[in-house]
């Protein structure tokens, strides 16, 4: 293994807050401590939230949390799902501002039904913008049409953030290959993969 995520995972299913099994732990960063005490040359990943974890108080506070994962021993960090690339560059660059220096991969998902990405965005604080919003209502319930628009906003969020020198692009394709075998041929046409 040369690679781990470490995430302190989701409450489970009908609950509103995380428990820890009484002889767990409670947070990422001391999973992540964990992870690099008893494999110090495994690189670590841990989620950032680019419109604060819902979890969180504030922003600022969440960063904070961030920074202790990072100072814990992560050595990448994957986002969450977000639809605004101002949204990810804002992030980077507060993340710098307060010394988090490791890759920020932005965490991205092609839309396959507008219900389907609205209860995401509520269960992880993500904002859809209103001009997607707005395609997706017209759209209604005609799935291919729902699809091709969120496939052709994943392609220029995705070569927006490449041009623009992201790290990489983290896929969340919720096994759904199709729309991403379509973005790879896209973007490996244009030169970008």
């Amino acid at each position: 293994i040369q690679q781990i995520m470490a995430l302190r995972g989701d409450p489970p299913k009908n609950q509103i807050n995380f428990t820890p099994h009484p002889d767990g732990l409670s947070h990422a960063n001391q999973l992540v401590e964990l992870i690099h005490e008893v494999y110090p040359e495994c690189e670590i990943g841990v989620a950032g939230y680019p419109e604060k974890h819902q979890e969180a108080l504030s922003l600022k506070a969440d960063l904070l949390h961030l920074k202790r994962k990072v100072d814990a021993g992560a050595t990448f960090i994957t986002t969450q799902l977000f639809f605004d690339n101002c949204v990810y560059f804002d992030f980077v660059k507060m993340c710098r501002d307060i010394n988090i220096n490791v890759p920020i991969l932005p965490g991205i998902m092609t839309i396959k039904s507008h219900k389907q990405i609205i209860r995401f965005c509520e269960m992880c604080n993500t904002s859809i913008p209103d001009r997607l919003n707005e395609q997706l209502i017209v759209a209604g319930e005609n799935n291919d049409a729902v699809e091709a628009i969120g496939t052709q906003w994943c392609y220029e969020q995705t070569r927006e953030l490449l041009k623009k020198n992201a790290p990489g692009i983290h896929l969340y394709i919720l096994n759904q290959a199709d729309s991403t075998i379509s973005l790879m041929e896209k973007l490996k046409a244009d030169g970008l993969y």
